[in-house]
């Protein structure tokens, strides 16, 4: 007991309450520090970017989107801007509406992930490529590349 007053900052003159409030404050930091850690790694950023990708949303998808990222559709690779991007996924899911769209492979190292998927689309299927880093507080997509597969 004498080790978990040290720990907590107990004194013994301290009233109920004050242990009390010593104790819920310990509480709350200890449920923070897991909360942090269970939103960290073990949160699937390409859970949300797959399921707009096999629906062909690419406004819900353009949220994901760094402000300037590299796409390329079927070889035609152009650095753009988030609206830009968005107007041309906009096209290819119009050309090509997609049925299915599945994750294969996902790696990550520091502030960084990326994912290869295969996307069933107008009868064809592509070899999708997202690449994601850390912006701030949340991930966002710098790099998405959709290749037919041959």
């Amino acid at each position: 007991m004498a080790k978990v007053r040290k720990w907590l900052g107990i004194c013994k003159n301290d009233s109920i309450m004050q242990l009390f409030r010593r104790i819920l404050v310990a509480s709350m930091m200890l449920i923070g520090c897991q909360s942090a850690f269970a939103g960290g790694d073990s949160y699937d950023v390409f859970v949300p970017i797959s399921k707009y990708i096999a629906a062909g949303d690419a406004e819900s998808l353009s949220a994901w989107f760094a402000d300037n990222l590299e796409i390329s559709v079927m070889s035609t690779t152009s650095n753009s801007s988030k609206n830009q991007a968005t107007q041309i996924l906009k096209f290819f899911f119009e050309k090509y509406k997609p049925r299915t769209f599945e994750i294969n492979h996902t790696a990550s190292g520091q502030n960084s992930k990326y994912a290869l998927g295969n996307l069933n689309a107008g009868g064809e299927t592509f070899m999708v490529t997202i690449f994601v880093s850390m912006c701030g507080q949340s991930y966002k997509i710098q790099q998405l590349k959709i290749d037919r597969i041959r």
